[in-house]
């Protein structure tokens, strides 16, 4: 499902998670691994609306910077995300929102990414930190 807008995910992906850039190919997969476990219990057409917001996005840049997303540099990646993030339309917030939540689900939902910010869950609870 992910593979048609893998280019333009991965670089939202850096520009929602700066961090994100450090992950090495098996790192994104896991990533877009737990998003598409978060997508596919959806209705097919969410999904599409997921994807559609994600090619949008590369194909929107043009409009505004005369380059699709993916060849902007990071400073512009923000500045457009940001854009959309405060657009007028209801819709694109709302679209934005979610695919943030997504990325940030998908880079700190890997274990490496709990580690990294001192999340310490465990199935039995406070018991396991004693």
């Amino acid at each position: 499902m992910l593979s048609s807008i893998r280019p333009v995910l991965r670089a939202i992906g850096i520009t929602v998670v700066p961090e994100a850039a450090q992950l090495d190919e098996q790192q994104w997969v896991a990533l877009e691994e737990i998003v598409r476990g978060a997508l596919t219990p959806r209705p097919r057409a969410l999904q599409r609306q997921f994807i559609l917001l994600v090619r949008a996005i590369q194909w929107l840049a043009v409009l505004r910077y005369g380059r699709r997303f993916t060849a902007l540099d990071a400073t512009r990646r923000e500045r457009f995300l940001g854009q959309l993030q405060n657009a007028p339309v209801l819709f694109v917030r709302r679209g934005i929102w979610g695919l943030r939540t997504l990325l940030f689900m998908g880079y700190y939902g890997r274990a490496a990414g709990g580690r990294a910010i001192g999340y310490r869950a465990d199935p039995r609870g406070w018991k396991a930190r004693g």
